[in-house]
């Protein structure tokens, strides 16, 4: 981990931001940077600590922020855990905690404050993202009003440019349902579990009562995210969802996890692409920007997301905000299912259902594609199967999940 993130992660971060890093304004950030990064390069002996005491005159938000850390932290320090002997999953939410301790984010007197340190690589993945999306961006305007059209809406935002448009039917007004039935037939190949059927038989309720409120936990800026925005296009287009909410990280972290300023930018930029070289790009952009304005489309950003307590520990208001007003929330990412699992290492037989569906504070949806040693909720002869194909069947996103779960009772 630390030879990882300090020479590489960190290493990055630096060049990245090297001038500004080196510049007057930045000779206190670079001095704290430099402390950070020495605590990686003697990982094995350094111990975690608390976060740095807040200012007196902190707002609410922090304060309550950085209680969640203490308490988060308090059963490693107590024990003495070192960076390498304190959980994975705690150990790098902590350091971009850490890394935002150092720019001084939350400061107005920092030259950091509210400084991201990923901008450059994320803005790279934003600019090579319309090659990939403008043919997807495309069929998504022809996807059905039914379950099959859900079912590939969510192969979209799970698959993005894996998917095989080459099946996609010229004339999809006068086609018949089987063709689409064909192409989730090959989108499904590398499925460990799907439970399309049964989400599908969700959103046409949502849809029939006139539309929910859906929320889609997301991971990645870039390509990943504009596959998000599709969904979400879909969602309110089709009448499932009255209104979509975007949670969205409150600070930057693992590089290239999106906040509310990617999702804005995004937009923007789609919105300003040439429309004779991507015309679908050009005019969803352009349908975006109308969902933002007319409350179709939310943002929230909770500080929940960039902290590594497990799902079931959700922190309030987040989770009363959810359990209340949600009726769906779909979940992207691979930290994020790590999470919807505790980061703990179940049977991968053991059922979804059980695992999340049943604290979850709302009904729930898990798009993943397999990047981690661990998962739940999955078929024992496709597992077999994956197995037998791919020794690294786990960890390289050559297969996936599609899982749902109704959630934890209302009352």
């Amino acid at each position: 981990m630390s030879r990882r993130v300090d020479s590489e992660i960190l290493q990055r971060t630096y060049e990245d931001n090297e001038d500004k890093f080196n510049s007057a304004a930045f000779s206190d950030v670079l001095v704290r940077f430099n402390s950070l990064r020495a605590k990686l390069q003697s990982a094995a002996d350094t111990k975690l600590t608390y976060l740095e005491a807040l200012p007196d005159d902190a707002p609410e938000d922090r304060r309550r922020e950085f209680v969640e850390w203490q308490t988060i932290l308090e059963p490693f320090v107590i024990k003495g855990d070192t960076w390498l002997s304190a959980p994975w999953l705690v150990t790098e939410f902590y350091l971009y905690r850490l890394l935002m301790e150092a720019l001084g984010y939350w400061d107005p007197s920092s030259a950091g404050f509210k400084y991201d340190p990923f901008a450059k690589q994320k803005m790279a993945g934003l600019l090579s993202s319309p090659g990939s999306a403008e043919p997807m961006l495309s069929k998504l305007k022809t996807l059905p009003k039914t379950k099959e059209g859900i079912e590939l809406a969510c192969a979209f935002a799970l698959w993005g440019n894996k998917m095989d448009l080459s099946l996609w039917p010229a004339d999809t007004a006068n086609t018949d349902v089987d063709v689409f039935s064909d192409i989730l037939s090959t989108a499904g190949e590398n499925l460990l579990h799907d439970d399309s059927s049964i989400l599908g038989d969700l959103c046409e309720k949502l849809r029939d009562s006139g539309g929910g409120n859906v929320d889609i936990i997301v991971d990645n800026a870039g390509f990943e995210l504009v596959t998000d925005l599709s969904l979400a296009q879909y969602l309110v287009e089709t009448g499932i969802a009255k209104v979509v909410t975007f949670q969205l990280k409150s600070h930057p972290t693992f590089v290239s996890d999106a906040m509310e300023k990617d999702l804005l930018d995004t937009v923007e930029h789609y919105a300003h692409l040439d429309s004779s070289q991507y015309p679908n790009a050009s005019a969803c952009a352009k349908i975006w920007q109308s969902f933002l304005r007319n409350g179709s489309w939310k943002c929230h950003e909770d500080d929940f997301w960039v902290q590594p307590f497990p799902m079931w520990e959700m922190t309030e208001p987040l989770r009363t905000d959810m359990k209340e007003r949600c009726d769906l929330a779909f979940v992207k990412g691979d930290a994020n299912y790590r999470r919807l699992l505790g980061d703990r290492m179940w049977e991968f037989t053991d059922a979804f259902t059980d695992v999340v569906g049943a604290y979850f504070p709302c009904p729930v949806c898990a798009l993943r594609t397999l990047k981690a040693e661990l998962g739940c909720g999955m078929n024992a002869e496709q597992v077999e199967k994956a197995k037998a194909l791919d020794d690294n069947w786990l960890v390289n996103g050559r297969f996936g999940v599609v899982q749902y779960g109704d959630g934890a009772p209302k009352h």
